[in-house]
């Protein structure tokens, strides 16, 4: 390997290893930004490796071999916990810190850090909000369940499509009547989880009779495409990374709102939607570290998030990136925004929650569905919820 600098004239070949979801290949988002680091770097040869790793899978990947992972990575920031942990990320400082803490919107940058350290860049919001079909419902059906469920549609089309996405979308309705896991930031673990208290039961009572209801979808008996392709679904929830799938199918048929109130207990209550980021990560046993954190810093600027999102529709969490006239001219955007301001609770980032919510809350809706969970038996099964969520 050739040592040196530009200065020098000479370049130090190095390789680069990336993982990054499927869209950002697609759509040539990694491959242009590759190109343009490179340019700039001429300090560096570079021999690229790109593969496909979606941002919910890369904690899974990297910490079945971190020595062999990739040297930056594309994920989703509740798993920030377990690379800590597991030695696998790399704090990141100078420059880069910076970068991370003077111009990333301030609902983002903390989902980056643990005990005040900064570990990746975030790149885009991650949460979802409401698609609805503009011909089954208006602007006046769609600001609560009840409304929506009510509405008159024929007797083939489903008015809402309930996916829990493995407890990711199932929290907005437990948090949103005011329920919590480990106290309201999810970071006492003191605090434990009151989900089996009267407002919790009277939230699964009331998810009871809405997925038992003929008039909503449940998620893996039919798919949302399937529906929206004849008009036969009124509203659901998704986030922004299919959008154009949804877009192809509907048109300007296609409408989006941020999700609604839902009422369990004779109060309106507003449902909150789990928040988070998309994040850039540099392995920690990178061979190349230098080049590596270079590399992420510059994916995470403010011109590659533009660049993304002129690509993939990917919202920046840059704040200027996120004030530029076209983003702030999108709709997509701009419901993305008013989403993350108003109808969501920071998603809990601590090992424990990480560990243990996924498989037992995503089995609070199937077991609703397949007739394990009913109204007579829900007290129990919400205390069997907590212990599992609470032991030592």
């Amino acid at each position: 390997m050739r040592q040196g600098g530009a200065a020098s004239g000479e370049t130090q070949d190095i390789a680069l290893k990336v993982w990054c979801p499927q869209n950002q290949i697609d759509t040539g988002t990694m491959s242009q930004m590759q190109e343009n680091f490179a340019a700039a770097h001429p300090e560096y040869n570079i021999t690229w490796t790109t593969e496909v790793v979606g941002e919910d899978k890369c904690q899974d990947e990297v910490l079945k071999d971190v020595g062999n992972a990739a040297d930056v990575f594309l994920f989703s920031n509740d798993q920030l916990p377990q690379l800590v942990d597991a030695g696998a990320i790399a704090q990141l400082g100078g420059e880069t810190e910076a970068m991370v803490r003077n111009d990333m919107a301030d609902s983002v940058k903390d989902t980056v850090m643990i005990d005040d350290k900064v570990y990746g860049i975030p790149f885009t919001h991650n949460t979802f909000f409401m698609y609805y079909d503009k011909t089954l419902l208006d602007e006046t059906d769609i600001t609560s369940l009840e409304k929506i469920m009510a509405k008159e549609t024929a007797d083939d089309v489903y008015n809402y499509y309930f996916e829990s996405a493995g407890g990711w979308k199932l929290g907005c309705y437990y948090y949103g009547a005011g329920c919590s896991i480990f106290g309201p930031d999810g970071s006492d673990l003191s605090a434990g989880v009151d989900w089996n208290s009267a407002t919790g039961l009277a939230v699964t009572n009331y998810l009871i009779d809405l997925i038992n209801n003929p008039k909503c979808a449940f998620d893996g008996e039919i798919t949302v495409s399937e529906l929206i392709e004849n008009h036969r679904l009124g509203a659901w929830f998704d986030g922004s990374w299919n959008y154009q799938l949804y877009k192809d199918a509907l048109g300007d048929d296609l409408g989006m709102a941020v999700i609604p109130t839902f009422n369990p207990d004779g109060t309106d209550h507003q449902l909150l939607g789990f928040y988070g980021s998309k994040v850039i990560g540099v392995n920690a046993q990178s061979k190349n570290m230098a080049a590596a954190v270079q590399f992420a810093s510059f994916i995470g600027n403010e011109e590659n998030q533009i660049l993304r999102y002129e690509l993939s529709q990917q919202v920046p969490a840059n704040k200027a990136a996120g004030a530029s006239e076209k983003v702030l001219a999108d709709p997509l955007a701009t419901v993305l925004i008013n989403e993350s301001n108003t109808a969501s609770v920071a998603q809990p980032v601590n090992s424990t929650f990480s560990a243990r919510y996924w498989s037992y809350a995503g089995a609070i809706p199937t077991e609703i569905r397949s007739g394990e969970i009913t109204k007579e038996n829900a007290q129990e099964k919400l205390d069997a919820f907590v212990a599992a969520m609470t032991a030592e």
